[in-house]
């Protein structure tokens, strides 16, 4: 499972528009309520799904500046044609060298998606410093915090989850990550230069029938096993088969704990 690839893009898109939480949402759209429109930055913006989730909740008129590494990405979520008045503008960027050119120019918010957990403290701290100096507000969606819960248990859940959430602190692109913590550290710095932060769980609640979903989680946690845990290959596959055998029984549920978030500088909107 590459957390990049347009398939699982697509695949967990439906699921984290449902666990977006509505109070974080309704404080971003009172943010701006009134406004004749609103320019906004979408840092690593995949193939556009923020857009998606939340610009009916945002001023008619719109201007998304889209940034990605992923050209392929960038592509679709530039191309989908919406309302004349939302216009989009590409931005193929490396965020890692150039997030403070990709905050520069006139904004009223910057949003990301599922990213702040993939990213070091050094990197976060920046996004904080950078958005704090130009008095920007932050929407910041879907950061994994740690928590996974999965029924009917199983002998060896809690290794397994453990070794995800071990391997979740390894570099993915940023330097080592802050995974599970990054949510508490973000809303931690944005408060102590001055920020208001609304928060709330945005947990995916997967069912039953969410079997494509629950597949491709259960195969990406037992191959991350082999990696981060001391468990055998016998007995990381045999956690595997009775996932999945409750998974094609009809019993299999999962719960991924994620947070969001909305920073907004206080005294100012």
């Amino acid at each position: 499972m590459s957390a990049f690839s347009a398939k699982w893009l697509s695949l967990r898109e439906p699921y984290d528009l449902a666990a977006r939480n509505p109070a974080v949402l309704k404080a971003v759209a009172d943010a701006f309520r009134g406004h004749a429109g609103i320019v906004l930055v979408d840092l690593a913006c995949g193939a556009g799904a923020t857009r998606r989730a939340i610009g009916a909740h945002l001023p008619e008129r719109q201007t998304w500046r889209l940034v990605d590494n992923d050209l392929g990405l960038l592509g679709q979520a530039a191309t989908v044609q919406y309302a004349p008045n939302v216009r989009f503008l590409a931005r193929p960027m490396d965020l890692v060298r150039d997030l403070e050119l990709a905050l520069e120019g006139p904004l009223d918010l910057v949003t990301t998606s599922a990213l702040l957990d993939l990213v070091s403290p050094e990197w976060l701290d920046r996004l904080v410093v950078e958005a704090a100096a130009r008095r920007l507000p932050v929407y910041a969606a879907l950061s994994y915090d740690g928590r996974v819960m999965a029924e009917p248990a199983c002998c060896h859940d809690r290794e397994i989850m453990a070794g995800f959430n071990l391997h979740q602190r390894t570099d993915k692109g940023f330097g080592p990550a802050l995974g599970p913590t990054a949510a508490a550290r973000a809303v931690s710095r944005f408060k102590y230069l001055g920020y208001q932060v609304v928060q709330g769980g945005s947990d995916w609640v997967l069912g039953p029938d969410d079997r494509a979903i629950q597949e491709e989680l259960l195969t990406a946690w037992a191959e991350l096993a082999a990696l981060t845990t001391a468990l055998s290959s016998d007995v990381i596959a045999q956690w595997l088969a009775q996932r999945r055998a409750h998974l094609a029984g009809g019993r299999s549920t999962l719960r991924v704990g994620h947070t969001d978030l909305f920073a907004s500088p206080i005294g100012t909107r």
